[in-house]
């Protein structure tokens, strides 16, 4: 657990109105709940999450359903682009560019026996022949052997016509018809996995083991998303990656490949050791001496990394001489020294956040428990639903999580990987103050109540727990401001004037990242409600 140490044990029992905060500026009203903009849907429930699309556009285009299955796929089930194409270029472009043709039935045909053009067998019956709805008749032997190997390697989706050069989309009930059961059901997963492959607006929740269920997200305005599903995961509806917020997708991507990488390892070699001109491998000098002598029986020198004889004194060093001054060596070292200590810097505090926060969560339930038993005992005026504690402890956890993940974001933020054409050198050191003020705010809020959240308030009296409640309350609010404020200074002053497309940012909410609702097939207008 991170502590303060301003926080003595004198504001402890005392709460010192000396504190960062006061009840007059902090404006204490509930945040509204909005229409959740995500929503779970469970394995079962996938295959009426994609009737209702399907049933929309067939009314809609008067088309069959597997038409509007293969329209969807090719457009990737945005139901929005798909009427746009229809209402701008007309059926006929839509469905050639989709791969569908408008079924003209043909004439019956008087011949008794006709030609497969595939397998080239003659007089075979017409009964065994099946036309596709692009007009192109084969064998159902070809037919068969033709589904079978496009199901078997995951192409099903678009199985498209054997014809040479047709771009044609078979027909699904003809596909179902000749293949046996097992590879109609195969075919059919597929189908329905498609509104989660191919769909933009749905992806399956990451958790490992695979739980099973995707999420969908409804439009609300923003690229960038956090969401929580049913199985207890939160993470980032755009990278799948876990909440990562206030880092950018890419930016949480370098970091996380930043901490897994032997680079820093590597880059420490580089500083503190010099390699073996002879095996390569790397030494470390431990003595005052400046000749070296690596296992492998090779002399070298430490000042310059270059092989010598045994022969060293402070005046010469036999067979070359070192003491000519390489700038470019020297500003390299200087740079990988410096890259070091400022990635450990952020590196250590990220780290220390999170180790607090792992413990946080233990102390989360314990803390509940002693809520719920006390509110049994106490003032049910004081302790109704023990929310104040329950509030502070969630907004502990929230606020734990973004400021942990404030250091990687101000690593790259004022670094040089991503941005050093964005800024100018002042401009930088100008917006890392500014950003630098509000994290040491945040954080020293986040310190006072966590270890306020640690007091055995089940043994206080009723005085000091309702003195104990005011000044939870009132904190719990200062800290939620505190972070609203940094995402505001993210969004307008440092990311805002930066025309960089790839680091959106998933939007502050003061309740948490949102549950997603689950996906209802009696209705759509299901569990509607949520966080905001």
């Amino acid at each position: 657990m991170m502590l303060d140490d301003d926080y003595g044990e004198e504001e402890d029992e005392n709460y010192s109105e000396d504190d960062n905060y006061s009840e007059a500026e902090v404006d204490l009203q509930p945040v509204t709940s909005t229409k959740s903009t995500s929503q779970v849907i469970k394995k079962e429930s996938l295959v009426a999450a994609q009737k209702e699309i399907l049933v929309r556009v067939m009314e809609l285009l008067s088309v069959k359903e597997n038409q509007a299955r293969t329209l969807l796929i090719y457009y990737q089930w945005n139901v929005e682009k798909l009427f746009s194409v229809f209402a701008d270029q007309g059926k006929d472009r839509m469905f050639s560019c989709a791969g569908l043709t408008v079924f003209v039935p043909s004439l019956v045909t008087s011949k008794k026996t006709m030609k497969c053009d595939v397998c080239m067998e003659d007089d075979l019956p017409s009964n065994v022949m099946t036309r596709m709805e692009c007009g192109h008749r084969f064998c159902n032997d070809c037919w068969i052997g033709h589904f079978t190997v496009k199901i078997n390697e995951g192409e099903s989706k678009r199985i498209l016509c054997m014809a040479h050069e047709c771009k044609a989309i078979c027909d699904e009930d003809v596909v179902r018809k000749l293949v046996s059961p097992e590879l109609a059901d195969r075919y059919d997963r597929f189908l329905i996995e498609s509104y989660v492959e191919d769909n933009n607006m749905v992806k399956w929740c990451p958790s490992k083991p695979h739980c099973g269920s995707a999420i969908r997200k409804i439009e609300d305005g923003h690229d960038v998303v956090e969401v929580g599903c049913s199985c207890g995961l939160q993470f980032c509806f755009s990278c799948l990656s876990e909440s990562h917020s206030p880092c950018s997708c890419l930016m949480w991507k370098l970091w996380k490949k930043k901490c897994e990488d032997e680079s820093e390892t590597v880059n420490w070699i580089t500083v503190n050791t010099k390699l073996c001109p002879k095996c390569s491998k790397p030494i470390q000098k431990r003595d005052g001496c400046n000749l070296m002598t690596c296992k492998c029986g090779q002399h070298f020198c430490w000042l310059c990394g270059q092989a010598t004889g045994r022969d060293h004194t402070y005046t010469s060093i036999a067979g070359h001489s070192c003491g000519r001054y390489k700038d470019e060596k020297v500003r390299q070292l200087e740079r990988a020294q410096r890259d070091l200590d400022r990635y450990t810097h952020y590196h250590y505090r990220y780290k220390a956040h999170i180790d607090s926060l792992k413990l946080e969560d233990k102390l989360r339930k314990s803390i509940l428990e002693k809520a719920v038993s006390n509110s049994e005992t106490k003032d049910q005026k004081v302790f109704k639903e023990y929310s104040w504690v329950t509030d502070a402890v969630n907004r502990l956890f929230i606020s734990r999580r973004i400021l942990s993940q404030s250091y990687p974001f101000a690593f790259y933020m004022f670094g040089e990987e991503l941005f050093k054409d964005e800024m100018s050198e002042k401009e930088r050191e100008i917006k890392k103050n500014l950003f630098e003020d509000q994290q040491q705010q945040l954080e020293g809020n986040v310190e006072k109540l966590s270890k306020i959240l640690e007091e055995p308030f089940d043994e206080y009296d009723h005085e000091k727990v309702v003195e104990m409640m005011r000044h939870l309350t009132n904190l719990t609010a200062v800290v939620d401001n505190l972070c609203k404020e940094m995402y505001e200074c993210i969004e307008n002053e440092l990311l805002g004037p930066i025309q960089f497309g790839n680091h959106n940012i998933a939007p502050y909410r003061s309740k948490g990242i949102e549950q997603a609702t689950e996906f209802c097939a009696e209705s759509s207008d299901c569990g509607s409600s949520g966080s905001s």
